[in-house]
């Protein structure tokens, strides 16, 4: 997709840090936005930041988990600009522990935004793409989870992976149909984000719930590592240059976590068993 200025993007996850990050930088190109985020204040603050900036942008209350939801997102969008160009998949929040120390109201919560938030979006609106006919792009958030594992991240990396394996496969789709629509997949390392505090305070488990211990040390490291991490802004420039390029593989990440990336890939070559320590 070369052509951006006029066009329309539409964002889940859009009211803080990767997500209004993506969202400024494609209105910098002149792009129409369609905000969407299941936090209706902050939603409409960030609408307001961009529309102070000069761009012309709607903000849509969307809990992404439900298809419905996705659905009224596209309708709405469609009803104020008339046609989508660029999606991105984005919304997503984090749960940590292994998998026996988890609350289940916290485990299909998570399932919920991050990977059937990105279902419905890839359901609702690549049709919509497809029958339009023109260049148009599908981008969707994964993780390095997806890319490697780390013990403690359990559910996280899952839903991740699967993020990743959708992407893959609506990319080889796409290029079998010969469509001009194209996919991509972004990986961010450790991104300063509101990402922990968020998910903390959204989650489905009652405020008290145990995490564990490994749950805690999970937590701790990502919110340091969070604190420290690239700017969104970082994410975004990426994701454009993919989307302008065509690249499917967009993986913004510290170099000590693409190491971490090549040690789980040398495991795999060598059918070795995981090792469990620093680069695991």
């Amino acid at each position: 997709m070369k052509e951006f200025a006029g066009r329309v993007a539409v964002v889940t996850g859009g009211a803080s840090g990767i997500g209004l990050a993506m969202a400024q930088r494609l209105a910098a190109e002149g792009m129409k936005i369609a905000l969407a985020d299941v936090d209706g204040k902050r939603l409409q603050a960030a609408r307001d930041q961009l529309a102070a900036a000069g761009s012309e942008v709607i903000a849509v209350p969307t809990d992404v988990a439900s298809a419905e939801a996705v659905d009224a997102l596209a309708r709405t969008t469609l009803d104020a600009f008339g046609a989508v160009h660029v999606v991105l998949n984005n919304a997503g929040v984090a749960v940590t522990g292994a998998l026996w120390e988890g609350q289940l109201a916290d485990m299909h919560w998570a399932f919920g935004v991050n990977l059937w938030g990105v279902i419905h979006g890839i359901r609702t609106f690549v049709p919509i793409l497809r029958e339009q006919g023109e260049p148009a792009h599908v981008v969707n958030t994964a993780s390095l989870a997806a890319l490697t594992t780390v013990p403690y991240l359990d559910i996280y990396a899952a839903t991740k992976h699967a993020v990743l394996a959708l992407s893959e496969c609506l990319h080889k789709e796409l290029l079998l149909e010969q469509s001009p629509v194209r996919a991509s997949v972004v990986c961010p390392g450790l991104i300063k984000t509101s990402l922990m505090q968020t998910s903390a305070q959204s989650s489905q488990s009652s405020p008290h719930a145990e995490r564990g211990p490994g749950g805690a040390l999970m937590n701790q490291y990502l919110t340091a590592g969070i604190e420290s991490g690239m700017d969104p802004s970082v994410v975004a420039e990426a994701v454009f240059q993919g989307i302008r390029d065509e690249r499917f593989y967009i993986i913004p990440a510290q170099p000590e976590l693409l190491a971490a990336m090549e040690h789980r890939l040398t495991e795999l070559r060598e059918q070795r068993n995981p090792s469990a320590g620093p680069q695991a």
